[in-house]
């Protein structure tokens, strides 16, 4: 007999998450589990009403840069209202580390400060953990993270001994409960990693289950052949592989979306496990250093600054910086205009003022062309510069939503409409990417149902993650539980006004534990670090 319930969530309509029928249904919960789905359950001692909303597992961020966001703030806000209940990050976090990389971190905190107590990625899981999180986390290990810690920012590949210590530190990474192993192939020093080095790293991180996601090397002129690459790297390592936020990034590749599609079918078709997610919006962000080429960043950001006041390499720079980049992503000559990137943080106090305004805008009042105010800005900024560009075309957004194999993702950390997050301006994606799927797409336009995309949130990212016993509502499941108003539901952050929370949801419930509750966080942290299926510690997820 099941436990008796101490929370059931009473009388919604359940969206089970494996893409089935909804159904009228009670929700019972004992110990953080969910132990009865069906009508006219037995009472407990605190229920949460669903009549008229939507009960459905809560929903996976599979691509999340709320590693640090949380260390200032683990309510997870912003997502959280959405009804994510796991945060993935992978793309980049501040481990493995070692003593240099350690300082180096430490050196680019902007807004966010905070003390790096951790070297491992098992040690920076414990570390959040417990910090105190309102919604679970996991992690990919940063292909990145581990070259740098190998053989730093230079431009070569590693030797036999190096490429051996990379592999192990993959390892190590999959024992402490990474998922598998991510890359970030536009920016440096990933940049200079070959498709071999990491197929090498891909094939440790499948060997315990792992999968390999990716930033691909290209999203915009090259990116059939990035896409060709990270199918390979696949094949070769004998393990699965997602593309991260898939894109076709500039007008000129607009039209590459069917190939994309046959290439990633006929490999799902060949028995290669290929998926990828996805936000939804046309619009990117990233740092003004994705404007320029790979060459000039090589050996780090404080090398980088120091060319970028050389008068012979910034008048190299201003000519390449203008035309479509050869064996590098030129995000500015993509966005098409100077008006297509929209500036979203700064370091430097004095610079703050240019948030919210484009670069062709800030390059006007400056009396300087674009190059060269992009040059300026990261000098002056010492940093990257968060950037927004307008890149992608709105029919691809819906097109993309409508595969099956593809689920979701907010590319963004999960932030607070309150303190030092106000000191930036995020992409809307941060507030608004899953009220978005399910307001815009799903109810307003009709793209998918909403039982789908219930699935795409929950189940088809579980699954692809080996998270066995999370993206369901079914006894036995972990109970994360997000109960919202399919009629209501709906993003209200703009690119001038990207702090503004959706609204919608109702409830949400990590581990058994209520963290919203009528719209308004608890102010309850249950949340979890999950691992991977590497993981040598006691057997959970």
């Amino acid at each position: 007999m099941a436990a008796a319930p101490d929370l059931v969530i009473r009388g919604g309509t359940v969206y089970d998450g494996a893409g089935g029928p909804p159904r009228r249904a009670d929700v019972a919960i004992a110990d953080g589990r969910i132990v009865a789905v069906g009508p006219h359950l037995a009472r407990a001692d605190t229920e949460l009403q669903a009549d008229g909303l939507a009960v459905a597992p809560g929903f996976i961020n599979m691509l999340s840069h709320a590693w640090a966001s949380l260390l200032e703030d683990g309510r997870s806000q912003s997502d959280l209202r959405q009804g994510v209940t796991l945060e993935v990050f992978g793309e980049y976090i501040e481990a493995p580390l070692n003593e240099r990389l350690r300082e180096v971190c430490l050196r680019r905190q902007g807004d966010l400060r905070y003390d790096i107590t951790w070297s491992t990625v098992g040690e920076y899981l414990d570390h959040l953990e417990h910090s105190g999180i309102s919604t679970n986390v996991a992690t990919f290990v940063p292909a990145t993270m581990v070259r740098r810690h190998v053989i730093g920012d230079d431009a070569r590949g590693p030797d036999a001994a190096e490429l051996g210590r990379m592999r192990d530190l993959v390892d190590g990474a999959m024992r402490d409960g990474a998922l598998g192993l991510a890359s970030a192939l536009i920016y440096t020093p990933a940049t200079f990693a070959t498709t071999d080095e990491l197929a090498s790293l891909a094939e440790v991180a499948a060997a315990r289950g792992g999968m390999y996601v990716s930033h691909l090397r290209s999203e915009g002129d090259r990116l059939l052949e990035a896409v060709d690459e990270l199918i390979e790297i696949a094949r070769r390592s004998r393990g699965r592989a997602e593309i991260y936020h898939l894109k076709q990034a500039g007008r000129t590749n607009w039209d590459k979306l069917d190939a994309v599609i046959e290439r990633v079918e006929a490999a799902r078709a060949a028995g290669l496990g290929i998926t990828a997610d996805m936000y939804t919006y046309d619009a990117a962000a990233t740092g003004l250093d994705a404007s320029l080429p790979p060459w000039v960043q090589e050996g780090g950001h404080q090398r980088l600054v120091a060319r970028l006041r050389e008068p012979a390499v910034r008048a190299r720079l201003a000519v390449e910086m203008r035309a479509p980049g050869v064996g590098w992503e030129n995000m500015l000559v993509l966005a098409g205009t100077p008006a297509g990137l929209l500036f979203s943080s700064f370091k430097n106090d004095a610079l703050k003022r240019y948030t919210g305004r484009t670069l062709a805008d800030v390059a006007a009042e400056r009396g300087t062309p674009p190059e060269e105010t992009i040059m300026d800005l990261v000098v002056e900024d010492d940093s990257r510069v968060g950037v927004i560009y307008f890149l992608m075309s709105p029919d691809n957004v819906r097109r993309q939503v409508a595969l099956p194999w593809l689920s979701f993702a907010s590319d963004s950390a999960s932030v607070s409409s309150e303190g030092v997050f106000l000191r930036s301006n995020p992409h809307p994606r941060a507030y608004g990417t899953f009220a978005r799927l399910l307001g815009r797409y799903v109810r307003d336009e009709g793209v998918i149902p909403l039982e789908e995309a219930v699935r795409r949130l929950t189940s088809l990212p579980a699954e692809n993650l080996r998270l066995a016993d999370r993206g369901r509502l079914a006894p036995g499941f972990a109970a994360d539980v997000v109960v919202f108003d399919p009629e209501r539901i709906a993003d209200h952050a703009t690119y001038e006004q990207p702090h503004r929370y959706a609204t919608g949801v109702r409830h949400v419930v990590v581990n058994g534990v209520p963290v919203l509750r009528d719209g308004e966080h608890t102010g309850a942290t249950p949340g979890r670090a999950l691992r991977g299926p590497g993981w040598r510690g006691r057997a959970r997820s």
